[in-house]
Order: structure tokens, then C-alpha cells, then sequence
């Protein structure tokens, strides 16, 4: 039987088991319509339901774990909770992550909100933590559970309450800016009612340019070196490393979406005055257009912008010359950097005819989709894996960039194939050193096809295939 009205449904009447539909119209039963509404206009869904991916609330749990003096609580179904747990320590968490667990009647009761607000409190020690970000689940999510009703505050601890459910965040990627949204938005609002905290590095002496995208370590510095020409530096990133950080990331000229997806990072942005740019300076062409564009935002002199693309292109040209690629290829990934990818490699010598990206379009993703829609290149926006596949059989590569179930999929085929988060994404994409690190990529794993051939052929049983590729 359906609960009495006005109750919270419990967890057997909206469980992970029942489909996202059904999850999705008891949250708007028990009051989550405004969450979902914001969720669906951030991260539209489609063509299809949703791109195959890992539980979306790993995105949310990473940011918060990454995060200095921030503590996280996850409020869900038991075995989501362990999922999620496994996988952020295997991606390398070093602390503990907090649970307040519930059953059918501390759900229904409403004990399952007094929980979580007993166990924030406890939590929210100011020696400590900077924040405590509570997270809700699918079932609480579409259990009703409230978390704004959180304090705002406990003894000088933020309180940061966010739904994350795997019916309105369509992946993981995007599930990060619903956390950094939402800790900008906190952030915001505190400097604008009064002084704050100092970012450790001290406030720069430059106009500052703020990158939003998780990104490799050595990238920053070197957009920090093509800016400097202009007098520009480049702030701390978002998502960040530490509560004081979102200030100074705040305190910039522009903020560049180089990954597109942070639709609520972004709106914090305009909020506080500051304009978004998009693409980034991979390869030769979008790193001309993107110091071009930061130059205009920052109303530098045309002078000093050449000086600073000519600092900026030689050495970019230089590396592209030097590292060719020869390859056929398909890009997919759920990054958001796969459009910059591909780009980089198209200069570099690359055939690419199909980008896979599980991210939807956005306006700041929009230069990169037309730039390779003219070389040919065919960009699938919220990718399926079915989709990937069948590029997979259709372009017939040398080489792939995928996911998990792509790579598989490859190499069962005899292609060779790279995971994108774990090797493209562990690789610096901008100016000279991109260029270099994602050519040698191309070259290492080129060589292997005979091998993958000889291999296919030898596991098949036919002898005459496998001394026919080798």
C-alpha cells in the first residue's frame, strides 16, 4: 500500500529498484520539485535517458574529499554508500567519509533528518572543519528528506546541504558542480556581508584568470606563463582545494569554463560580475582564440595580446611539428575535456571523425563543436555507450580513446584502446606539453595493434588469421 498522505514515502515504494521515473515523482510528492526542476535546467538530459556511467554522487564526494578541513557526510541506501566509499578510496581519499544510516521508520518518522542534523553537529568542529557538505542519495532525495533545513551554520562550521540523486544528476562529472556550486554560492554571499579568510597563497598582485575544470597538476602553470605577457595570472581553480581558495577564485577578471559542464559554478560567476569564456588553449588555433578572448574580457591593448600569442603559438607549433600523429582515431570520454582532445590531436596530424561526449552542449562548449564539425568530426553530445560502439565499428580506427566499456569493446575487436580518464586525463592537454604527452600517447599504443591482431587471432583458434597479421 501507498503511505498515508503527507507522509515521506519510504524506501520499498521509491528504492533504487523502482526506475527513475518513479523515484523522480516521489521526490516531487514529497517536496523536491524545485530540486529536480534545477537539476533538469543545469543538466539537461537527452537524447536518450542517460549516458552509461558510474553513480553520479561520486562526482559530489570527490570535490568535498579533495577539500582541505572539509568533512562529508553521506546520507543513502546502505550499499550505495559502500559503492561510493569504495571507489573515492580507490581513487585515493585519505580520510574518512561519514554515514547516517536509516530504515523504513526513521525514514517515515522524519528521525532520518534528525539524525543527520545530530550527526552534523557532532561533526561541526571549528578546530577541524571549515564545512561539513551533507549529501543526499537517491532515496532520501526522493524521500523528501529536507536539508535546507540544516543550520547555515555551527559555531563558525558551514553547513552545506545538496541532492545528488542518480534520477536529476545525469553523471558524475556534473554532479561536481553541483557541489561547487553550491559552495560558491556560500562563498559568495560571505564576501559580499563582509571581510574573509585570505587565500593561503596571499592576494596577487595581477588580474587573475579562474579555470574551472578538475585539471592536470602541471596545466595551470602553464596557462599562468601564456597569460603573463598580458599582465594576467591565473587564480585558484574550481572545484577547490580549500574553503579560502573559492574566495580568491571569486576575485578574478574571468572565470574559463575550459571543462564546459559547471553550469551552477558558472551562474555564481555572473553573479558576482564576472564574465565566462570558452574553450581553452589547446594546440595552435584555440589557444590564439582563447588569449584573444581573455584579452578582449580583460580590455588588454591588441599589442600586448600578440605578444603574448606569439610567446605562446611558437613553442605550441614547434611541438606539433616535432610530434606528428598518423592515426585514425574516435575520442569519447565523460571528462568534459574530450572536445579539446580531439582538437589537439586534429592538429596534430589525427583523423578524427566521432567525439563522444556523455557532458551535454553548452555555450561554452559551443567554438570547439564548430570548429571540429568543419573538419569533419562528428560531436555526440550525451553519448551512449551504444552510440560509442557503433562508431567504433563504423570509422574502424587505429586507436580509441573511451571509457571503460569502450576499451573493452575495442579491444575485443583487435583495436587498441586507452581509458580516457586514467591515461588522456593523467596527460597536461595545454600548450607544448599537451601537444607532446598525447602524441607519444598515439605512437605507444599504435604499435600494439599487430600484436592485439596476432592475439584476437591466436584466442579465435585460427592459426591462419594470426599468421596472416603477423
Amino acid at each position: 500500500m501507498p503511505p498515508p498522505e503527507g507522509t515521506i514515502a519510504r524506501p520499498q515504494d521509491s528504492g533504487c529498484h523502482g526506475g527513475r521515473e518513479t523515484m523522480r515523482e516521489a521526490a516531487r510528492a514529497a517536496g523536491k520539485s524545485a530540486v529536480l526542476e534545477r537539476l533538469a535546467a543545469d543538466y539537461p538530459q537527452g537524447p536518450h535517458d542517460q549516458p552509461q556511467s558510474m553513480c553520479p554522487a561520486f562526482g559530489s564526494l570527490r570535490v568535498g574529499l579533495r577539500m582541505r578541513r572539509v568533512a562529508t557526510i553521506l546520507s543513502g541506501s546502505a550499499c550505495c554508500v559502500y559503492g561510493l566509499t569504495f571507489t573515492s578510496h580507490f581513487y585515493g581519499a585519505r580520510r574518512s567519509v561519514g554515514y547516517v544510516p536509516f530504515d523504513s521508520e526513521t525514514l517515515v518518522t522524519g528521525q532520518l533528518f534528525e539524525d543527520i542534523r545530530d550527526a552534523v553537529r557532532r561533526t561541526a568542529q571549528p578546530d577541524a572543519y571549515d564545512a561539513v557538505v551533507v549529501i543526499n542519495l537517491c532515496v532520501p532525495t526522493a524521500s523528501g528528506v529536507p536539508l535546507d533545513l540544516l543550520p547555515r551554520e555551527i559555531d563558525g562550521v558551514r553547513v552545506i546541504g545538496i541532492d545528488v540523486p542518480g534520477f536529476g544528476v545525469p553523471t558524475h562529472a556534473e554532479a561536481k558542480d553541483v557541489l561547487a556550486g553550491a559552495m560558491l554560492r556560500y562563498a559568495r554571499r560571505e564576501a559580499e556581508a563582509g571581510a574573509v579568510a585570505r587565500p593561503r597563497a596571499g592576494l596577487a598582485e595581477e588580474r587573475r584568470v579562474t579555470l574551472l575544470g578538475e585539471l592536470f597538476p602541471a596545466d595551470p602553470p602553464g596557462v599562468a606563463a601564456m597569460l603573463a605577457p598580458m599582465g594576467l595570472g591565473v587564480g585558484p581553480a574550481v572545484p577547490a582545494r580549500e574553503w579560502r581558495d573559492l574566495y580568491g577564485a571569486l576575485d578574478c577578471v574571468a572565470a574559463a569554463a575550459v571543462h564546459p559542464f559547471y553550469t551552477a559554478s558558472a551562474r555564481e560567476f555572473e553573479a558576482a560580475g564576472r564574465t565566462l569564456i570558452g574553450s581553452a588553449p589547446v594546440g595552435e588555433e584555440a589557444t590564439a582564440d582563447w588569449l584573444d578572448a581573455v584579452g578582449r574580457v580583460a580590455g588588454i591593448e591588441a599589442a600586448r595580446v600578440d605578444r603574448a600569442k606569439a610567446a605562446a603559438i611558437a613553442p605550441v607549433r614547434a611541438a606539433l611539428a616535432a610530434n606528428p600523429v598518423s592515426a585514425r582515431m574516435i575520442v569519447s570520454g565523460y571528462e568534459g575535456s574530450e572536445l579539446l582532445v580531439a582538437r589537439l590531436l586534429i592538429e596534430a596530424g589525427a583523423e578524427i571523425p566521432y567525439v563522444g561526449t556523455a557532458l551535454p552542449a553548452t555555450p561554452w562548449s559551443e567554438a570547439d563543436r564548430a570548429w571540429l564539425a568543419q573538419q569533419g568530426t562528428h560531436v555526440q553530445f550525451r553519448a551512449s555507450l551504444e552510440q560509442d560502439c557503433a562508431a567504433l565499428r563504423d570509422v574502424r580506427p587505429d586507436l580509441a580513446f573511451g571509457t571503460t566499456p569502450l576499451v573493452q569493446a575495442a579491444k575485443e575487436a583487435g583495436v587498441p584502446a586507452v581509458y580516457f580518464t586514467n591515461i588522456v586525463s593523467s596527460r597536461p592537454i595545454f600548450g607544448a606539453s599537451g601537444a607532446a604527452a598525447l602524441a607519444a600517447i598515439v605512437a605507444a599504443q599504435t604499435r600494439g595493434r599487430e600484436r592485439f591482431g596476432r592475439m584476437i587471432g591466436f584466442f579465435a583458434g585460427d592459426a591462419a588469421q594470426a599468421e596472416e597479421v603477423s
